[in-house]
């Protein structure tokens, strides 16, 4: 049984503001209409023979399954009670892979990596799989196109599309000239961070290369609990385990590394410059999306998010604009995005964390405006969702309906409110909104009073086991 996993607990801070630590890039349509993760489970789709793995961050749970069930995508959903690498995600997912069959092969891939020929790597799969049948623990390498100093590299003896070669060695990022020469030789992949192996004979590596994950990871699965549609991780166990990605502990000690050569188009769009590379542009070299426009501008990327975005007389530069933030710098700059949104995170900037419009498991609210006292949202509940029963000790709330039909309960009442009806939820009553209807519910909330953050909510009944 080829059983996909996918590795979907990263931040992707490289791209803020379009991707934030609350809504990160493999949940967004970067690179196509989809998610990039609905995207990396739909090209996987020909070869998969057992129901996909996703390994997540815990907060982000909610959006993978909103994610899996709008394409009708079956998946078993594990939580990481906290970040640890890869390395201890994977031998996860080949605890639970093995819990179906004793022979899985394990197809493990990044949720945010973009792929142009998706056939090129299913083609490729076949000699990974033969490789791996027999022990070895194949990677992608994939052909540079460029002396990259962004990629560690893979050095084999002759790279093959259509065999599984043994590695030479792993190699960190290298220096420019040393890149140059890695492009000109032809003996040097790019590392893709994808991989395939028997779920068993990894489990049997990592116990000779890092028992003590290996213990902690184990400890962890046995004390899982399943809690809607996801699977925990018993959250003191996995604390246990190093933080350490499967190059480090595994592949770069292990004698039985094996490389498969990979021409697909891919990208690990790591990089608002990574993002310019792939991107359709003009005759100028101008990448442009949203309402943007441009006069004697070049070899630019323009991304225009909730607003006209105008430049004049420009060149190479990056220009990202959402509904609460721009972001300005020249290419050249792209890799410290990342450490612009580590300050954001670090002074307490809520713009490195979430977006204006915030997602939550019943829909998302959107907020229009903020002063003192007082706030407005817009707030979206699907249909048949509901609320939390809740109440507020700082904030009242009126609600007015602009779309579809509210289902109300305020106080001991429980009423309907249709469009352009109204109601009013005093300081310290118990409530809840819910949408009974087929299309989805838009009102406008009005909050009010001393205090106004989100944390000043008691919840008495949540469907989806919120604290």
């Amino acid at each position: 049984m080829l059983i996909p996993v996918i590795l979907a607990g990263g931040a992707g801070t490289r791209l803020w503001p379009v991707s934030r630590a609350s809504y990160p890039k493999q949940f967004l349509p970067v690179v196509g209409e989809q998610s990039m993760l609905v995207e990396t489970l739909s090209r996987l789709k020909p070869a998969a023979t057992g129901d996909p793995i996703v390994i997540c961050q815990e907060s982000h749970r909610f959006l993978v399954a909103e994610q899996l069930r709008a394409v009708n995508q079956r998946a078993e959903i594990v939580l990481e009670p906290m970040m640890r690498n890869t390395a201890p995600a994977i031998a996860v997912a080949a605890l639970a892979a093995l819990e179906r069959d004793e022979e899985a092969m394990l197809l493990v891939l990044p949720a945010d990596h973009a792929i142009a020929q998706p056939e090129a790597l299913l083609a490729a799969l076949e000699p990974a799989r033969i490789a791996a049948q027999t022990g070895k623990l194949v990677t992608f390498g994939i052909h540079p196109t460029r002396a990259e100093t962004g990629y560690g590299y893979i050095e084999a003896e002759e790279p093959a599309a259509d065999a599984a070669v043994p590695v030479i060695r792993f190699i960190e990022k290298p220096a420019p000239a040393v890149a140059a020469d890695y492009f000109a030789g032809g003996r040097h992949l790019w590392n893709s961070g994808m991989f395939m192996m028997r779920a068993d004979r990894y489990l049997e590596t990592l116990s000779i290369e890092r028992p003590a994950m290996l213990a902690a990871v184990s400890a962890a699965w046995r004390g899982r609990a399943s809690d809607l549609d996801f699977l925990r991780l018993d959250a003191e166990a996995f604390a246990r385990c190093e933080s350490e990605s499967i190059d480090y502990a595994v592949m770069e000690s292990t004698p039985d590394a094996s490389v498969v050569a990979l021409d697909a188009g891919w990208s690990d769009v790591g990089s608002w410059e990574s993002l310019w590379e792939i991107a359709d542009k003009d005759p100028d070299g101008n990448a442009l999306d949203g309402d943007v426009m441009i006069e004697d501008v070049g070899d630019s990327l323009i991304y225009a998010e909730s607003r006209l975005v105008a430049a004049v007389g420009v060149r190479n530069l990056l220009i990202v604009e959402t509904a609460d933030a721009v972001m300005v710098a020249p290419r050249a700059s792209a890799q410290a995005v990342k450490t612009l949104a580590e300050s954001l995170k670090r002074v307490g900037r809520p713009e490195w964390n979430q977006h204006r419009r915030v997602h939550r498991p019943w829909g998302s609210y959107d907020g229009i405006h903020a002063a003192d006292r007082y706030q407005v949202k817009q707030i979206c509940v699907a249909p048949g969702a509901r609320l939390s029963l809740q109440r507020h000790f700082h904030r009242a709330e009126h609600w007015i309906v602009v779309r579809g039909t509210a289902r109300v309960t305020r106080g001991d009442d429980t009423f309907l409110l249709e469009e352009n009806q109204s109601t009013y939820i005093p300081l310290g009553v118990i409530h809840r909104l819910e949408n009974p209807g087929k299309i989805q519910l838009e009102l406008i909330e009005v909050q009010s009073g001393s205090y106004l953050g989100e944390d000043d909510i008691e919840r008495y009944d949540d469907v989806y086991h919120r604290d």
